[in-house]
C-alpha cells in the first residue's frame, strides 16, 4: 500500500558545506587569481580585466559564503519502500520523486573532493526525461546503503521500470 508523500525530512551531512565551499575556492577562485595575476603583469589589458576579476570576485564571495549555507538549509531528501525523493532548490524549489516501482538504476558516486569530505551522491534513475533524482551531500557509507537497500527492494517489484 502506498503511503502519501510529505516534505522530505531528513538533511544532508553537514560536511556538504564545507564540500560547496571547496569547489567554489577551486572554480571561482582559479578565475580570480588568473585574472588577477593576468591584470599584474599585462598592463595593456588591465582596464580590461578589472570588471570581470571584479565579477569574479563578487561571485566567490557569493558561492563560498553565501550558497552552502543557504544549500544546506534548503536541500532534504527522503527515502521510503515506495520513493526516494528529495527536495532542492534556492528559489524555485524542486520536489523530484522517483517511484521504486519506475527505477532503473542507483549510483552512489563519489567526486574527488567527496571522496576526500566523506560525501557522496546518490542517484537514482528512471526512464523519466527529467533526469535522475540525485540526493548530493550524503555521508558515503549511508549512500552505499541506501543503494543497496533500493537496488534489493527494486528487484523485488515486477515489471521492467519503464
Amino acid at each position: 500500500m502506498m503511503q502519501t508523500l510529505r516534505p522530505p525530512r531528513h538533511r544532508i551531512e553537514r560536511r556538504a558545506v564545507w564540500w560547496w565551499v571547496l569547489r567554489a575556492l577551486l572554480t571561482y577562485g582559479a578565475l580570480v587569481v588568473v585574472l588577477a595575476v593576468t591584470a599584474v603583469l599585462w598592463d595593456a589589458a588591465r582596464m580590461w580585466l578589472l570588471p570581470p576579476l571584479g565579477v569574479a570576485a563578487i561571485a566567490l564571495v557569493l558561492q563560498a559564503a553565501v550558497a552552502p549555507g543557504w544549500r544546506y538549509a534548503v536541500h532534504r531528501w527522503e527515502s521510503t519502500d515506495d520513493a526516494v525523493y528529495a527536495l532542492t532548490g534556492w528559489y524555485v524549489r524542486e520536489w523530484r520523486v522517483a517511484p521504486l516501482s519506475r527505477v532503473q538504476t542507483v549510483d552512489a558516486v563519489r567526486g574527488p573532493l567527496e571522496q576526500l569530505m566523506g560525501l557522496a551522491t546518490l542517484k537514482v534513475t528512471t526512464a523519466s526525461s527529467s533526469g535522475a533524482v540525485a540526493i548530493v551531500g550524503l555521508d558515503h557509507e549511508l549512500a552505499a546503503e541506501l543503494a543497496e537497500r533500493l537496488t534489493a527492494v527494486t528487484e523485488q517489484i515486477p515489471g521492467d521500470a519503464t
